[in-house]
């Protein structure tokens, strides 16, 4: 199967596998098991701070960094289209009693400092919730943020007393794309989700890393959200297995993203909108869209022709190059016939 549908899909190799089977286990609610231990640690290494907590999901550990820096009646400003504020489930709002503020993005998919100055809270004024933090995202919709700007943002968050965190679920995508480690990404932020069950190829995990106070906070929050796990060594092996293996391998998922991009570009009835990092977004024809779907599908080609808005294609570990080819020839056939 070609699964263009998310870099979520992906499916952990044998020898991933065989590194969970192998992993020693102790009970990590109660702080000691070895491999989430070794984990939490390298990834905060790598990161550039001081300590990391491993959560299921990327969601959950988003959430946590949350309610670690916000209080009950804070408020969070984020962009309009961010994870943590559209795909998430309300969690902040329900779970954490923290107000987001969303912020319409620039085209770059950064967040304007004059809207961030337009929607920062009057301090001390009860009728208004308290803005205590900014929430980034890195890279957003396959985008690179530029690191002049995250630095400017940053700079603006602390000078307004803020806390700053950054959803950075690919932020090993942003590194590779920047060719800069990814400690120098995550350096202005105070907290940092990454995930491990994207591009690099996990079934299960994300850490979360900032200073040893905010990670404590962070902990209680875990428990409570329902994030205790035992024997989670199991999963973490699976992380270290991917950090350990998978991240220079992006540039392989950028390539091919590329290329695929190029192969759709030429194809009446598909217009290539932009590709950056693993991500590809296209527009296809409304009266080509379900009929494309239906016949990739045949092929045991995953994705979703939508009307109305954007297509996403994304290329992962288990997407070659002769993947993409295949994938270009089958849409290239179908719109090359299909009725309009």
């Amino acid at each position: 199967m070609i699964d263009l549908r998310s870099d979520t899909v992906t499916r952990p190799s044998a020898a991933m596998l065989q590194a969970m089977v192998a992993a020693p286990l102790g009970d990590d609610v109660m702080g000691d098991d070895p491999t989430v231990i070794r984990l939490q640690e390298a990834v905060a290494e790598r990161a550039g701070k001081a300590a990391g907590l491993f959560f299921p999901s990327g969601t959950q550990s988003n959430l946590g960094a949350l309610m670690a820096h916000c209080g009950r009646g804070d408020e969070y400003l984020v962009g309009q289209l961010a994870h943590t504020y559209k795909y998430e489930g309300g969690g902040a709002a329900v779970l954490g009693s923290i107000q987001p503020q969303p912020i319409e993005h620039a085209e770059d998919g950064s967040l304007p400092l004059e809207k961030l100055d337009a929607a920062l809270k009057p301090e001390g004024d009860p009728h208004f919730a308290r803005t205590r933090l900014l929430a980034l995202e890195n890279t957003f919709h396959g985008k690179l943020i530029p690191a002049s700007y995250v630095q400017a943002a940053t700079d603006w968050a602390r000078q307004h007393g803020l806390a700053t965190h950054l959803d950075g679920a690919r932020v090993f995508n942003a590194a590779v794309a920047s060719g800069k480690p990814v400690a120098d990404l995550c350096s202005p932020f105070d907290s940092v989700s990454i995930c491990f069950s994207k591009g690099l190829g996990a079934p299960v995990g994300s850490v979360l890393v900032g200073s040893a106070e905010l990670i404590a906070r962070a902990r209680r929050w875990r428990k409570m959200l329902g994030g205790g796990l035992r024997q989670a060594g199991v999963l973490a092996a699976a992380c270290l297995y991917a950090l350990e293996h998978n991240v220079e391998r992006l540039a392989e998922d950028h390539e091919n993203a590329r290329l695929l991009a190029e192969g759709l570009g030429g194809i009446p009835g598909v217009k290539v909108l932009s590709q950056d990092t693993n991500m590809v977004f296209v527009q296809v024809e409304p009266a080509l869209c379900d009929g494309l779907t239906a016949a990739l599908d045949a092929q045991n080609i995953k994705m979703r022709a939508v009307y109305g808005g954007p297509t996403r294609l994304v290329t992962h570990l288990d997407i070659s190059a002769d993947d993409v080819r295949r994938a270009v020839r089958a849409v290239a056939d179908y719109c090359s016939t299909a009725p309009r």
